[in-house]
């Protein structure tokens, strides 16, 4: 079998494989409804997946966390400190002598670590300019959503210790 013929005529994978380009690029009706149909099966079990995963959640449980000894900080200054997993960045705020404030390091926007501005008494997120509240992590300017997730820390005798998270 020869894939040539002669060069009057044309190729031989031409006749068997007769496409013509105008052709290609057309759907026909059942084609298309078998994609729509296809594609809203895939969202539907998609939402369905969401939604069972969602019902059967459980609570996440907080273990307590050692994050600081009081006064080991001095007023105005910052610790960085992992809760309630390592890969869970947190920042811990000494505003007065006997006031802490710690949140979580990422920002509610597009999940870049807050840094506190000493000067302005405030958490800033340097990717878009915006900023939080040292005081309850409200979004003071920006494009953060919503505000920052809380640690509520306790004292233990000489001990900050962390016991959960307020808002995630």
């Amino acid at each position: 079998m020869t894939l040539w013929r002669s060069p009057a005529k044309e190729a031989l994978w031409r006749d068997e494989f007769s496409v013509l380009a105008a052709d290609e690029r057309y759907v026909s009706r059942r084609q298309f409804a078998k994609f729509l149909t296809l594609a809203s099966l895939g969202m539907f079990a998609g939402n369905l997946w969401i939604l069972l995963k969602a019902r059967f959640r459980t609570a996440p449980v907080f273990a307590p966390a050692t994050v600081a000894r009081l006064g080991e900080i001095p007023v105005g200054e910052v610790k960085l400190f992992a809760y309630p997993a390592p890969q869970d960045r947190c920042i811990l705020i000494r505003t007065a002598e006997n006031d802490y404030a710690a949140y979580s390091q990422k920002c509610t926007h597009l999940s870049c670590a807050v840094y506190y501005e000493k000067e302005t008494g405030r958490l800033a997120c340097p990717c878009h300019n915006g900023f939080f509240s040292v005081k309850d992590g409200s979004v003071l300017q920006g494009p953060p959503p919503r505000p920052l997730p809380r640690i509520l820390l306790e004292e233990r005798g000489q001990e900050l210790i962390a016991t959960g998270v307020e808002g995630r």
